[in-house]
């Protein structure tokens, strides 16, 4: 597949000095300030270890202004040191003297941390601005001149269009680092492989987005059909005529803004494609902790629902086992209340046994993966959440876009 940006191996590292943006943005102990979970900083590491001949001075935020977890970056860098096992150093500036004295001295090799790029107002406050006007910001105009590339390895925030994310693509050649690579195509491979049947499980509570997910994929017939589980599932259940119950769908109309009118794309997408579009035949209700199936005719029902029922688990998996491709965002109900995890844990199961290609992504999606142990029997575990959706619903990834307009600018420089 022919590539329309720059990877790492477009040019010669060794001895120059790069930026590095990456997303490792991690969970934080708001009350000691502790690191709880590095998966983010080690997803970097290929990259980062890659550009062990260069200098690196590595950018990355850490949540926002007013989170109990907008932080710095120094347990961050303390981590990615433990990790490399060689001393990382932090710089509490971004793109004043300290850290352009810190870059100035580096020395093949050395890796530095700069600050949380989101402790100043230009990255938050020029969001989504054009692109030339991200390059003219004090984050890139006065870093630029003391770098000699830009590796892009974000792509959780591949959806996102700030300043340190896409401001160099303008002014530097600027690479997708390993990370970002390989999402790219892997993704890419997944949606141009001709071959089928192609399936999406749609689920989790983010029911907005999976709709919008479904709508693009249905209609450019990027998959056969839509299996829905969790919240998804819910919200094309009440539009199939399928009340679900007060406690579900009071539920659902505070996690899904507009609630009534995505009903109403859900209605019209089972019109167009009912055939396409799978609903659970019976669902797990909660009742005080244990599990409580009913066949969907029983609807509505007084306790919430929390899982998908063995029957509908059984449909599911015989649709996975033929599939020569298998998207699975959102999990299928409640998974981190035990009794309430065998939809997701069967339907992922299921998956790490098919012989079709699979890739899955989204935190939670992530998580249950990393619960039962299965993301070494996935054939992609993406790295991102909103950036997946958005890959998915076939919207612009502002990430994407920067890289391949950087790769226009630059493209006789490479080796």
């Amino acid at each position: 597949m022919a590539r329309d940006f720059f990877t790492m191996d477009d040019f010669d590292l060794s001895g120059r000095t790069v930026l590095l943006r990456v997303d490792i943005n991690s969970p934080i102990d708001p009350g000691t300030g502790a690191l709880l979970n590095d998966a983010r900083i080690r997803e970097h590491l290929t990259t980062i270890r890659e550009l062990r001949h260069s200098k690196v001075a590595l950018l990355a935020h850490q949540s926002r202004p007013g989170k109990d977890d907008f932080t710095t970056l120094e347990v961050h860098a303390e981590r990615i040191g433990a990790l490399l096992g060689r001393p990382v150093r932090y710089v509490s500036s971004l793109f004043g003297r300290p850290a352009i004295e810190a870059i100035e001295a580096m020395r093949p090799g050395d890796v530095v941390v700069l600050e949380n790029t989101r402790f100043y107002s230009e990255e938050e406050a020029l969001a989504d601005a054009k692109l030339e006007k991200m390059a003219k910001t004090h984050i890139v105009q006065r870093l630029a001149p003391h770098a000699d590339y830009f590796v892009l390895d974000a792509f959780a925030a591949a959806h996102r269009a700030q300043p340190s994310l896409v401001g160099f693509c303008e002014v530097l050649p600027s690479l997708a680092g390993r990370v970002m690579e390989r999402e790219l195509t892997m993704l890419g491979r997944a949606v141009q492989d001709p071959a089928r049947p192609k399936i999406a499980l749609l689920g989790g509570v983010k029911a907005d987005d999976s709709i919008a997910v479904a709508r693009h994929m249905l209609e450019q017939d990027l998959v056969d059909t839509v299996l829905t589980s969790g919240g998804v599932a819910n919200l094309f259940l009440d539009a199939a005529g399928f009340d679900p119950g007060a406690a579900t769908t009071d539920f659902m109309r505070r996690e899904v803004s507009d609630y009534d009118a995505h009903r109403a794309m859900c209605k019209e997408l089972l019109e167009k494609f009912r055939r396409r579009v799978l609903l659970p035949s019976d669902v797990v209700l909660n009742d005080r902790g244990e599990r409580e199936a009913i066949p969907v005719s029983m609807l509505p029902a007084k306790l919430p629902i929390y899982d998908i029922g063995l029957d509908t688990i059984a449909r599911y998996v015989e649709q996975i086992r033929r599939a020569k491709t298998i998207f699975f965002n959102g999990p299928a109900g409640v998974f981190e209340l035990e009794p309430f995890s065998v939809g997701t844990r069967e339907l992922l199961a299921a998956i790490a046994e098919a012989d079709g290609f699979s890739i899955v992504g989204g935190g939670h999606t992530v998580a249950a993966v990393e619960q039962f142990g299965l993301q070494d029997r996935i054939d992609h575990v993406s790295t991102g959440g909103g950036a997946l959706i958005n890959f998915l619903a076939g919207k612009e990834l502002p990430l994407v876009t920067a890289l391949k307009r950087s790769y226009k600018k630059f493209g006789k420089t490479a080796k």
